[in-house]
């Protein structure tokens, strides 16, 4: 990946413009760079709950930037300057955090992510140096944090949590907010109305900061809806899901009875 895509994604993010991605959960290159050059503009590889460890996630974001037409992000495991540093050490031109509850959560993500003065981020950019050179403030101006809102505190502070310096914009985990809301998973009646007010307050909060609001959706057609909905990026699936529907799929075509 060049620098030149890396500076023209934290651009479109930061102008709030539109942008789809796709989610990797499993530890499987080849496969990854292959969706890679498909046309998303990112593919999110999923350090936290995915089936991918530190070097899952260097190989699978050698994979993204093979294509030089996405780039790579990182969920990362949890809230530190470790987890941080690392996956942005390995490349991601992004990372999003998990379990942000507060804004002074939310400066501690960014403080991990950016180079002094803007952070405390450890200087030590190994494969990143090769797409953003070893200047730290050209790192800082590629680099892009979002802090995930999932919790039921997350969601009472997201006005304060967008209002962040530094922050770049906010990540709905629709599953553990649907829980936060009405310990249900997305798409059950009883919690519909709770889920997409919830939504609703997301996508107003990031748009009164000026910053993005991205959210995971299970499918194109929701992303699209999210989109029209007010949120800046969405993120379609993962692979271990579309593997497993492709395959039940394909095994219903070849054994059902005329």
């Amino acid at each position: 990946m060049t620098t030149e895509l890396a500076l023209e994604f934290a651009r479109k993010i930061r102008a709030r413009e539109h942008a789809v991605g796709y989610w990797a959960v499993l530890d499987a290159p080849v496969a990854t760079e292959r969706i890679a050059r498909l046309g998303y503009d990112y593919v999110a590889l999923d350090a936290q709950h995915g089936l991918l460890g530190y070097s899952g996630v260097l190989n699978g974001l050698m994979a993204i930037d093979a294509g030089n037409t996405a780039v790579g992000m990182v969920r990362v495991e949890d809230n530190n300057l470790t987890a941080i540093g690392k996956a942005l050490d390995a490349g991601a031109v992004g990372v999003i955090v998990p379990l942000v509850n507060t804004a002074a959560d939310a400066a501690a993500a960014v403080a991990a992510a950016k180079y002094p003065p803007m952070g405390g981020r450890s200087y030590g950019p190994m494969r990143s140096a090769l797409r953003v050179g070893p200047v730290p403030a050209e790192a800082n101006a590629a680099t892009l944090v979002f802090a995930m809102i999932e919790t039921p505190d997350g969601l009472a502070n997201v006005k304060e949590i967008c209002a962040t310096p530094g922050l770049d914009g906010i990540y709905v985990g629709p599953s553990d907010l649907a829980i936060a809301v009405g310990g249900a998973f997305p798409g059950d009646p009883a919690i519909e109305a709770e889920f997409n007010a919830a939504l609703e307050t997301i996508a107003e909060a990031a748009a009164s900061a000026g910053v993005a609001a991205g959210i995971h959706t299970p499918a194109g057609e929701v992303a699209a809806l999210r989109l029209r909905q007010g949120y800046t990026f969405a993120t379609v699936a993962s692979d271990l899901t579309h593997l497993e529907q492709i395959a039940k799929s394909h095994l219903d075509a070849a054994t059902t009875k005329d």
